[in-house]
């Protein structure tokens, strides 16, 4: 697996990462079992940059990396993020030091480990200042706690405001085919900060593998039910869309996933994809991508089957939704 530095901050990762949250919930039932075996896969392939936070699973997810990892602490890249309270069905952002001080001690506990690689604020609460935060997390760097801070879905201008407390390491935040918001301002400000930029849902929470039934034939419990993009016309053209990209991936011999992943790789050295998956199959797939370099004719012809705004439908039926 080749290795990616995220921005100037020095932080080395595994080019493509992995996303565990889906190993707890949002997309149907999970295999305890199983995820371990992803997750211990993911490092034999040197896929070492591992994605969790504290709200999947309610502190769950970060106590399954947890144990997938206690043998092989010194393999990994750990980042976890802070900021979303859950009280039963109930959220709520918290970005007050109070919080992120007892926040980034319960995830060290639960995930079993001295020190967290990279530390996300997973979203931002505007009735607390940037700067008071980031400074509370630059104190858990100073304790050793934390080595690296990120800030997930900001503006640039939140971005840049953070920069100033303390270096930002990475911004997280939907970048995809089929998600492309962030090309105008917000990557290039990243990039004059040198911040890296970490995609989540880069294949679209897997709508560009073509794979996804219908929404109505998904469970209550798979996020992607209630998506805007999976219901009626706007699942019909983006459909379309997909079958675009899957003529593409055939012509070139690789699946419609891992052209999606290659074209992001492609965007810039300082993007680190992180697909997330419970199931090995996927993983193996995934993984491979890593190798594929595509042609200049065929970022062309993606770029024309899928202009940037081409998709319909919101990414959330809520857009003050608190999911990564």
């Amino acid at each position: 697996m080749i290795k990616r530095t995220l921005g100037k901050s020095g932080l080395e990762v595994s080019a493509l990462g992995l996303g565990c949250m889906g190993m707890s919930e949002f997309y149907g039932p999970a295999d305890e079992k199983e995820s371990i075996a992803v997750i211990h896969r993911a490092l034999d392939l040197g896929m070492n940059f591992l994605d969790t936070a504290d709200m999947y699973g309610t502190g769950h997810n970060e106590d399954l990396v947890g144990r997938a990892i206690r043998d092989r602490r010194d393999e990994v890249v750990l980042a976890t993020k802070f900021g979303i309270r859950r009280d039963g069905n109930v959220r709520s952002i918290d970005n007050t030091p109070e919080y992120i001080r007892a926040a980034c001690d319960a995830s060290l506990r639960r995930l079993g480990v001295d020190h967290i690689d990279l530390y996300y604020m997973h979203r931002r609460n505007p009735d607390v200042p940037v700067e008071e935060s980031v400074g509370a997390m630059s104190e858990l760097v100073r304790q050793g706690k934390v080595r690296h801070l990120g800030l997930s879905e900001v503006s640039a201008e939140t971005l840049r405001g953070a920069n100033a407390v303390h270096p930002i390491a990475a911004l997280q935040s939907e970048y995809s085919l089929f998600t492309r918001g962030l090309e105008e301002e917000i990557l290039p400000t990243a990039r004059e900060l040198g911040v890296g930029l970490v995609a989540y849902s880069p294949i679209s929470r897997g709508i560009l593998t073509g794979t996804v039934p219908p929404a109505d034939q998904l469970p209550d419990d798979d996020f992607r039910k209630w998506a805007p993009r999976n219901q009626g016309e706007n699942a019909a053209r983006n459909a379309a869309l997909v079958a675009e990209v899957r003529k593409i991936a055939e012509a070139a011999g690789i699946t419609p996933a891992q052209l999606s992943l290659a074209w992001l790789l492609a965007q810039g050295d300082d993007i680190v994809p992180i697909p997330g998956t419970k199931r090995l199959r996927y993983l193996e797939e995934n993984a491979a991508a890593a190798g594929i370099t595509l042609t200049p004719d065929q970022l062309t012809a993606l770029e024309s089957a899928v202009p940037a705004d081409a998709v319909r439908g919101a990414r959330y039926a809520d857009m003050s939704s608190v999911e990564a």
